[in-house]
């Protein structure tokens, strides 16, 4: 048995909110509809690489907005600026029906991974959109990871040359729109398992892929699943 095993995870693969706070949400329609509701393309690209990686998949498509799934506990963004107001007892409410059993059920299976001496490889799925406050983002896909983490860091750079490879008119960066070891997910994962038993690394897209109705969208997919299977295999 390989010592590496591969885990997706979405933590924005939807705008969904559940029935009991709906209400509050009924005059932010558009707002959940926007890049502040959800990661387009992201779940679409998570379930295709744990298809193809045969892989545990845990998508979450409960809107950021009523919860940030990617912060830690007590982060000033946990909650949105719809949520926020909400009362003590409310918000937790939320956390404990919407953001604790998605984040236990994703860190009780790495720990059971680890515990059968395997090397955990999480896939953090998200995207990014193409503008944010007037600044074009200049990159295709970017690829989050903690620098201090070699096994994160060689990762991602064989990534990157095989996507090199396959699809060189994509943009690739590291650590590009944002910065791997600021807080989320992984970041709170690192600190839970050594190097050598998990790397955690965000895979980033660029939302003007996912609007195209071209077979662009499907071909980038494609080749970033190939490309990893590729760098992965070079380990």
């Amino acid at each position: 048995m390989e010592r590496d095993a591969f885990l997706i995870s979405c933590e924005h693969g939807g705008k969904r909110v559940p029935p009991q706070w709906r209400a509050l949400f009924a005059p932010h329609a558009a707002l959940l509809s926007s890049h502040r509701g959800y990661d387009k393309g992201a779940l679409r690209m998570a379930r295709e690489l744990a298809a193809a990686l045969d892989a545990p998949l845990f998508a979450a498509t409960v809107s950021r907005l009523l919860i940030e799934l990617n912060r830690s506990p007590g982060h000033p963004q946990l909650y949105s600026a719809v949520t926020r107001a909400l009362s003590v007892a409310e918000r937790r409410d939320i956390f404990e029906h919407c953001y604790l059993p998605y984040r236990r059920a994703v860190e009780e299976r790495i720990a059971d991974l680890v515990a059968q001496g395997r090397r955990v490889i999480h896939v953090s799925s998200h995207s990014f959109t193409p503008e944010l406050d007037g600044a074009v983002r200049n990159a295709d896909i970017g690829l989050l990871y903690d620098p201090k983490r070699h096994g994160e860091a060689a990762l991602c750079r064989r990534w990157r040359e095989a996507l090199g490879l396959r699809a060189p008119a994509l943009r690739v960066r590291m650590n590009y729109p944002y910065a791997g070891s600021a807080d989320g997910f992984t970041t709170w994962l690192r600190r839970r398992f050594g190097a050598e038993q998990y790397v955690g690394i965000e895979l980033e897209i660029n939302q003007k892929h996912a609007s195209m109705r071209s077979g662009d969208w499907p071909a980038l997919r494609a080749a970033v699943i190939a490309a990893l299977r590729e760098a992965g295999d070079a380990h």
